[in-house]
């Protein structure tokens, strides 16, 4: 099971990149910063699900989404924070909270708020995100105050650092490279997890980091079946859900619910083919053969 957190710049106009991803690792949960995902823009991907944080009611600023599969159940999480956070939790055979956080690098952040943002993440959590801090346990020459900031944190709450010393961001103004887009773990899930850092910059000057779930084999993940109610035999599905006063008389509130889902159930099991759900490929309507060149240009440039 993968996880993906990218810094986009955009998620509007990444959108075709980040189908390339998609295809690429088909993640569980996509984290992705600087979203610039306004208030009233619609924003979709097939199969996936979008919870995000604008990061500002009144202009596009920044911002955070979690773009989560659809055949895996996740609620999103309400949390009262001012930060650009947005957390969602996932129940892939045990349950796991995913959050994505962007700390902007000229914004003072009180430690406060931090520790208030641990304090609403239920364990096992994940903190995934571009957090602008500097310090040599992640693999930077030197420390900034930010980065103090996050040492601080982690050894606060007993919390886990994934990151080995590969960078993550190119500085286009001075063509360097440094590591600034971190993964955060509690104890617990430490030693299923692995942080891997895609080798492409997919247009944005972020590289998107890669999380591996050793417990959960993707090749193996259940889908749940879904109704093809286009193929579906409504006659037979009405004669079947027969529901009559006998099996609500007499039967407490509960017992009555059980037994007519119960009838639904089975009759639509009778009536109704089944599909095995799976995600589909992300495919591009305007792609053609220029496109596929173009593509590979841009690659090798």
């Amino acid at each position: 099971m993968t996880f993906v957190s990218w810094n986009c710049h955009g998620f509007r106009n990444k959108s075709s990149t980040l189908k390339d991803i998609i295809n690429s690792y088909k993640p569980a949960c996509i984290a992705l910063q600087e979203t610039y995902i306004g208030d009233n823009d619609t924003v979709n991907i097939r199969d996936y699900s979008i919870f995000s944080n604008t990061g500002s009611s009144t202009r596009t600023s920044g911002g955070v989404a979690l773009t989560v599969a659809n055949d895996i159940p996740s609620s999103c999480l309400n949390l009262n924070t001012n930060l650009q956070a947005v957390a969602v939790l996932l129940h892939i055979k045990s349950a796991i909270t995913i959050c994505s956080l962007y700390l902007p690098p000229h914004q003072t952040i009180h430690q406060t708020e931090l520790n208030n943002l641990i304090s609403e993440l239920p364990s096992p959590f994940l903190i995934l995100g571009e957090l602008n801090g500097h310090s040599p346990l992640w693999g930077e020459t030197e420390t900034n105050s930010r980065g103090r900031q996050i040492q601080q944190l982690l050894a606060d709450h007993s919390i886990c650092l994934l990151n080995n010393n590969v960078k993550t961001h190119f500085h286009l103004p001075t063509q360097t490279f440094h590591s600034i887009d971190l993964a955060l773990c509690t104890p617990a899930l430490l030693p299923f997890l692995n942080l891997t850092v895609d080798g492409n910059l997919h247009i944005s000057d972020n590289f998107p980091l890669i999380i591996t779930d050793n417990r959960h084999n993707y090749a193996n993940h259940y889908y749940s079946p879904k109704y093809v109610y286009n193929a579906a035999d409504w006659q037979k599905f009405r004669s079947l859900t027969d529901i009559t006063s006998d099996i609500i008389d007499n039967h407490t509130v509960d017992e009555a619910l059980e037994n007519i889902i119960s009838i639904i159930k089975t009759a639509a099991d009778y009536s109704i083919p089944l599909a095995k759900g799976t995600r589909r490929r992300q495919y591009k309507p305007w792609w053609n053969y220029l496109g596929q060149q173009a593509y590979k240009a841009r690659q090798k440039a």
